[in-house]
């Protein structure tokens, strides 16, 4: 489950970003590519070998004077030290060893963990045996690259796969893991206070409080799981410190090894882009949805208060609206033990799998009756459906012209599953394929 952290440390300008972005690419799911979540091209996720891991891009920054700028260097290296599981040093074999690539090999020899020499812009025989020079970071072997082209990037992969546990040596916790997640200062951490009935997370109106992602185990009212809050997540431009920029990376990875995600909006600041990102980010990795509008005790209500901000909220995430909306209180524990009920039903739908009968029963009619549109004269018909063998749901349907079928009927369909079959708060996958 906590697949490997692997680092990119080095000076500007040397292709770590380069290198990163060909590494993440080798998935389809970047977690960077919802923008403001973290800083560009920071984060991301990536498989070689079967074996996941999460890859953190430290650089671009460009600071002002030289030292100010190797300070900075030195800041991010010690906390991809400390946050990260493997390291990958990048240098340049144009420009040879340089005193920053010396102070960060300083530091790099002072750690337990595995640190990986890449030696990149390698494209020739006259630049690898220019590398050798390298050996005098006193860091051992190294790994000649050239992240443009990718040459030598899947020896490098290779070597560094090897460090990384196996799944078997892991202690996997089968009990669902509940996500609480939002913007700095929303009230997670009061809300989990409630839950739990005891000052368990230190609670001050200071943004940022809580840095890590925290476990909490919940055993209450015939309810078992571990309830996990968040660093908030902050929005790009407010990513100051590097600190902060590690703690949304959490937030993120805690996102990614959830179930459910309950995401906390505070009502006096409305539903903000930023509040958006974190809901996009949960629906990308198709994780169950609950969204809580904490603080609604602050809010001056009027009749229809309560269904205007609905409206609104779900005006902002559409198309994908079947989500469980609640107002709630963590200071007055109003409604949060209904948030939880919710979580687990959303945790149990996401679960649900439906009989290839019953399937083909409830849906095979209405392709009869309201099939997708023809297109160039050809008419498309779907045969038969099924439910798909993977952790959460996703839908295949079978048809004699699958190409033809648009994103609105689609949409259409998963309407039709989620009425039928009850999927709230559950993102569903759709595909059409060839009979």
């Amino acid at each position: 489950m906590n697949n490997s952290i692997v680092a990119i440390v080095g000076r500007p300008n040397v292709g770590k970003s380069t290198l990163f972005n060909r590494m993440v690419q080798r998935r389809e799911a970047i977690v960077d590519s919802v923008s403001g979540v973290t800083r560009d091209r920071h984060y991301g996720k990536s498989d070689w070998n079967g074996k996941e891991f999460s890859l953190i891009d430290t650089g671009g920054y460009a600071l002002g004077s030289d030292d100010i700028f190797e300070q900075e260097i030195r800041k991010q290296v010690e906390l991809a030290i400390d946050e990260a599981d493997i390291i990958i040093f990048v240098v340049d074999v144009e420009t040879g060893i340089s005193p920053m690539d010396s102070t960060v090999a300083a530091l790099l020899r002072k750690v337990q963990k595995s640190v990986f020499v890449a030696v990149n812009k390698v494209d020739n025989a006259m630049r690898e045996a220019d590398a050798v020079e390298f050996y005098n970071l006193g860091l051992g072997d190294y790994y000649t690259i050239s992240s443009i082209n990718g040459s030598g990037t899947g020896d490098l992969l290779d070597a560094m796969v090897k460090e990384m546990p196996d799944e078997t040596d892991e202690i996997i916790d089968d009990l669902p893991r509940f996500a609480v997640v939002g913007r700095p200062n929303a009230g997670k951490s009061s809300f989990i206070n409630a839950l739990v009935g005891e000052e368990r997370n230190i609670v001050t109106n200071i943004a940022g409080t809580t840095r890590d992602s925290i476990d909490t185990k919940y055993n209450r009212f015939g309810f078992e799981f571990n309830l996990v809050d968040t660093a908030g997540i902050r929005k790009k431009s407010k990513v100051k410190e590097d600190l902060e920029f590690y703690s949304v990376m959490r937030a993120v990875r805690a996102i990614e090894h959830s179930d459910v995600i309950l995401l906390v909006i505070d009502a006096t600041r409305g539903f903000e882009g930023q509040d958006k990102n974190i809901f996009w980010l949960a629906e990308k990795n198709r994780k169950g949805i609950v969204i809580l509008i904490n603080k609604w005790d602050l809010m001056e209500k009027e009749t229809n208060t309560v269904r205007d901000f609905e409206i609104m909220v779900r005006k902002e995430i559409a198309p994908f609206t079947d989500v469980p909306i609640l107002f709630i209180s963590a200071l007055t524990k109003q409604r949060v033990f209904k948030a939880i009920e919710t979580a687990v039903e959303v945790f149990e739908k996401r679960k649900k799998r439906i009989a290839t009968s019953k399937l083909n029963e409830a849906m095979l009619p209405i392709f009869e009756h309201n099939p997708p549109p023809a297109n160039k004269g050809k008419y498309i018909k779907v045969k038969f459906c099924t439910q798909l063998p993977t952790p959460t749901p996703q839908f295949a349907f079978f048809a004699n012209l699958p190409q033809y079928v648009k994103d609105p009927y689609k949409r259409y369909i998963e309407n039709k599953l989620r009425e039928i079959f009850d999927f709230k708060g559950v993102p569903l996958v759709i595909y059409f394929r060839k009979k």
